[in-house]
């Protein structure tokens, strides 16, 4: 069962008390540990109780498929004063990845700096687990975000999207034709969908980064297979690294895989370096004869994350300037882990005991 805090800003009390109006109008929280706190809160909680009327943002906006933004948008959920935030929390601008020269440098990970990235990989991976286990039809992506931004916050991190280059939630949620970025709304999850729940996480200076795509309800016959080829495929990137393997080879052995199980392979959105910046060298390319710089070496951190797709591997994006969504209206999924080049292999740093 989710935990919850209780709602007065004075009370930092696990809450089991549920304002009824909310529940009755299906209104996000409502969550006070006491009678006590819930009738302090009272007066302004009760705002939350005015019909609420739904929205599409972007009314003309030809979209690929069905799929359709749910607003208005909750309001940017608060990270406690305690908690040690990236550079772009309150300017959306993260200024030291920036000035980053280059795609050459390739930064080495090793001792008290090592231990700080497991930290923040360990945390993501048990965040991205708790929103898992809420996903049924009926819950709305915006709920998705506050278990997340709630779990990451009750383990003293930052929820690494939230605010950078001016992202306005903890998570990404991308649900059926979405390929990735997919911003919380107020979309219900229907049953068939397939919705990927993109996990990052700051902890002291570090960063960790994964995702799964989840099945919703009873998905079709060729659903169930995209999912299960887009974890394949990571799988066997995941086999090849290791010291002295080019960067370049991961999208040699995806794509030769995921065409021949008659899918695609995005090329617009790939891998990154993540350790004390969010996204920095290597890029990972997850399509074939990419020209991606670099060889692994020992203390190398980086994700793969293919993005596969039923149909054209080709994208375009929303009016919001994040969602990226397929040019045929058709699905995507994706799966992403965090990964140490050691001596003789790797190291998935988010996944527990090297199992998932």
């Amino acid at each position: 069962m989710v935990e919850h805090t209780c709602e007065n800003p004075d009370c930092n009390n696990p809450a089991k008390l549920r304002c009824p109006t909310c529940i009755k109008k299906d209104i996000e929280g409502g969550f006070y540990c006491s009678q006590n706190c819930f009738k302090t809160c009272w007066t302004e909680h009760k705002k939350k109780h005015a019909a609420t009327t739904l929205y599409d943002p972007f009314p003309n906006y030809h979209y690929t498929g069905k799929l359709r933004p749910v607003y208005p948008l909750s309001p940017k959920r608060e990270v406690p004063s305690h908690i040690e935030v990236p550079d772009y929390a309150e300017s959306g601008y993260p200024t030291s990845e920036m000035n980053l020269g280059g795609d050459k440098q390739i930064e080495i990970i090793t001792g008290k700096e090592l231990e700080l990235c497991r930290k923040a990989c360990e945390i993501t991976r048990e965040v991205l687990e708790a929103a898992g286990k809420i996903i049924k039809p009926g819950i709305t992506t915006d709920e998705i975000d506050r278990v997340v931004h709630e779990e990451t916050i009750k383990r003293d991190a930052y929820p690494s999207p939230l605010n950078y280059m001016h992202y306005p939630k903890s998570v990404c949620t991308s649900v059926n034709e979405c390929i990735c970025h997919g911003i919380p709304d107020n979309r219900k999850l229907e049953d068939g969908d397939i919705i990927n729940i993109d996990v990052s996480c700051y902890y002291k200076g570090f960063h960790g980064d994964s995702n799964k795509t989840f099945l919703v309800g009873n998905v079709d016959a060729n659903g169930r297979k995209l999912v299960d080829v887009t974890k394949e495929s990571l799988k066997r990137a995941i086999a090849i690294v290791k010291p002295g393997v080019l960067y370049r080879e991961i999208g040699n052995v995806i794509e030769k895989y995921v065409k021949a199980q008659g899918f695609s392979v995005v090329k617009t959105y790939c891998g990154h370096g993540v350790h004390r910046h969010f996204h920095c060298p290597p890029t990972v390319c997850h399509y074939a004869k990419n020209k991606t710089f670099g060889v692994m070496k020992p203390g190398h951190i980086f994700t793969i994350e293919p993005m596969i797709n039923e149909g054209s591997y080709k994208d375009t994006q929303w009016p919001d300037d994040w969602t990226a969504v397929t040019v045929d209206g058709k699905r995507s999924a994706q799966f992403e882990h965090t990964l140490l080049v050691t001596e003789n292999g790797c190291e998935i740093l988010t996944a527990k005991d090297g199992k998932w």
